[in-house]
């Protein structure tokens, strides 16, 4: 099999995984899902543009542009970095939160930022989860 097919299906059973609630659910508590909202919106226009989000029980999406000296592996660490040492303060614990890598796709066109802007506030939905995008608390299309 080729490698980009190989990838590709590694991808969809990955996400199968996740959008069927596989691993410890910590972002579940909506406590622990505000404080990441909170921190991947906090440098939003100084060091990012986020132009849509979503927080689900077990991973984070986010479509972000990363401005002037800002490097995306920057960016995520920033995220990955403050909101473990926060999350593990909130539940009393010490270790791992995030998985060391994350996952990222170059937007090459507008039709690719329509389709990535859809697949991240649909993913609820598409999870069963809720209904509506909009009705998810945690993601950009519940401010839209």
């Amino acid at each position: 099999m080729p490698p980009d097919i190989r990838a590709s299906e590694e991808r969809r059973l990955r996400e199968r995984a996740l959008d069927a609630g596989y691993g410890e659910s910590l972002l579940k508590q909506p406590a622990i899902a505000r404080l990441v909202e909170d921190a991947l919106l906090f440098f939003d226009g100084e060091r990012y543009l986020l132009q849509a989000w979503c927080i689900m029980p077990n991973h984070v999406h986010a479509l972000a542009t990363p401005l002037a000296d800002h490097s995306l592996s920057a960016i995520i660490h920033g995220w990955k970095s403050f909101t473990a040492r926060q999350i593990n303060l909130v539940l009393g614990r010490k270790g791992q939160v995030w998985f060391a890598e994350y996952y990222d796709r170059k937007i090459r066109s507008e039709r690719h930022y329509e389709v990535a802007l859809s697949y991240i506030e649909e993913n609820p939905v598409k999870a069963k989860l809720c209904e509506r995008a909009q009705d998810w608390a945690f993601s950009s299309a519940s401010r839209r």
